[in-house]
């Protein structure tokens, strides 16, 4: 298993155009977003800056765009052309298989979330402690684990021809919904009722937790654990079940 996990790792990294987009994309909506904000409007209820909001939700929508979109197309092309067949013949377990693609993803996110930090701090003037700089790249990081398992997932459940609207759907949905677009606070009451239920709402409020100077909530903590557990076990189990279908 450590060896495909580094061979994971080192495939990503060797692809240049996917790091490259990865990287910058992210920064280059923050601007654009961001753009039509001041600095000094605040998110309804709270005393968090819209610039402030959007860099963190550009630096989790980054890191959501790398693992999701890159593992779900990886795996169905590589389940086309026999690579996942020839593992089969090994001794790898369904959770070693799932792991090295959550590693491998896993990569690409720290430096999406870095340049999107550099970008709010010498473009948009964000400020925020030492402390909280460290402890938002880290949860952001950590979370984007969760959607590198729906990724994996994704890639069993499509085809090659398929896989990428499936996942453009999957995407943008759960990006708008889980308010990474646009703070759920500015939502109808019955969306947001179903908003606090997603994980890429949970995934946002991490970061705000952490900008507002204060701790994620537990429940946030929780529903992305369950879901980190589902994907995870859904991933897992699509292998299976294809390797007996070979």
């Amino acid at each position: 298993m450590n060896t495909l996990i580094r061979l994971e790792v080192t495939r990503t990294l060797r692809n240049k155009k996917f790091m490259f987009f990865s990287v910058i994309y992210p920064s280059v909506i923050y601007l654009l977003i961001s753009g039509t904000q001041n600095t000094t409007d605040r998110i309804p209820h709270t005393d968090l800056t819209f610039q402030a909001f959007f860099m963190v939700s550009m630096a989790s929508f980054g890191a959501l765009t790398a693992v999701l979109m890159g593992n779900s197309e990886r795996i169905a092309k590589e389940r086309e052309k026999g690579w996942v067949r020839q593992l089969r013949l090994t001794a790898l377990p369904s959770r070693g298989y799932v792991l090295a693609k959550i590693a491998g993803a896993a990569v690409v996110t720290l430096p999406c979330i870095v340049v999107v930090f550099l970008v709010g701090a010498a473009v948009k003037n964000v400020r925020v402690e030492t402390w909280q700089w460290l402890a938002l790249t880290g949860v952001i990081w950590a979370g984007s684990l969760v959607f590198a398992a729906l990724g994996v997932a994704i890639g069993y459940v499509a085809g090659g021809d398929a896989v990428r609207p499936l996942t453009m759907i999957i995407y943008f949905g759960l990006s708008i919904l889980g308010g990474l677009w646009m703070p759920s606070a500015t939502f109808p009451q019955w969306l947001q009722n179903i908003s606090e239920w997603l994980p890429t709402h949970a995934y946002a409020s991490l970061g705000q937790a952490i900008e507002m100077g204060g701790a994620p909530q537990g429940k946030d903590i929780a529903v992305l654990c369950a879901y980190f557990l589902l994907f995870t076990g859904g991933a897992a189990l699509l292998y299976r079940k294809d390797t007996l279908k070979a």
